[in-house]
């Protein structure tokens, strides 16, 4: 089975400072890999190096055996990856209905219409589409940020802290979605997630981040959680 997106001893730095220090993933197709650890251990930035917002002097990035780590931002996004970052970024004076026909333009996608299927996934969304994106809760910016994301076809969908400060009810919400889409098995998704029983829940793969590295990886299957949050309390 290929992988979908591997990272091959990627280096990523702000300025000086090294942020990633070889970095090594793969993540299969149709799969939900996620990756954990501790606040400030880069990896939101391993995001953002796939997405090529950061300045990565050394490794590789490939999206279907190709090497994109000299692609721009958009045109990574037009060959497949959707990215939802950390923090959401919808436009709070944009409509829901506006926020997702960007969606569809982002990519260069020209659909007409917004696809029912997103709002099977986000059945929530459809109650609020002229309700400006602002005035939403945080589960519901999420829930908008990830169907944005979607409403373009990604084969690959980066969700960067996707529970953070979101009530217990839309994070359930949003586990049943990812399981939804892994089952139907035509997006792979790299999560960065800190909530491990989230994760348990809906990964298949996991790897642990500290101080820039990859310190621990394994299936989710059979292992004891207790397991990996020591590695990420070390």
């Amino acid at each position: 089975m290929k992988d979908v997106l591997k990272v091959d001893n990627l280096c990523a730095c702000y300025g000086e400072s090294i942020v990633l220090n070889d970095v090594s993933l793969k993540v299969e197709p149709g799969k939900v890999t996620c990756l954990l650890g501790r606040n400030g251990v880069g990896k939101s930035t391993l995001l953002k190096s796939i997405m090529g917002l950061v300045k990565t002097p050394k490794g590789s990035v490939c999206l279907n055996n190709e090497n994109i780590i000299k692609l721009p931002t958009y045109k990574r996004a037009q060959k497949g990856i959707g990215y939802v970052p950390q923090g959401r970024d919808i436009f709070p004076q944009l409509t829901v209905h506006e926020n997702l026909i960007l969606g569809m333009e982002r990519n260069g996608h020209k659909k007409k219409s917004i696809e029912e299927e997103i709002f099977e996934l986000f059945p929530v969304l459809k109650t609020m589409l002229d309700r400006k994106g602002g005035d939403l809760s945080g589960g519901q910016q999420q829930q908008l940020a990830i169907a944005r994301a979607l409403i373009s076809e990604p084969e690959v969908l980066l969700l960067d802290e996707p529970t953070e400060g979101i009530q217990p009810s839309i994070i359930q919400e949003i586990g049943r979605v990812i399981k939804k889409l892994k089952n139907r098995g035509n997006v792979t998704m790299l999560i960065v997630e800190q909530y491990l029983e989230f994760v348990m829940d809906v990964a298949d793969y996991f790897y642990v981040m500290d101080k820039g590295r990859i310190v621990m990886e394994g299936k989710t299957e059979g292992i004891d959680p207790h397991e990996i949050q020591e590695k990420i309390a070390i």
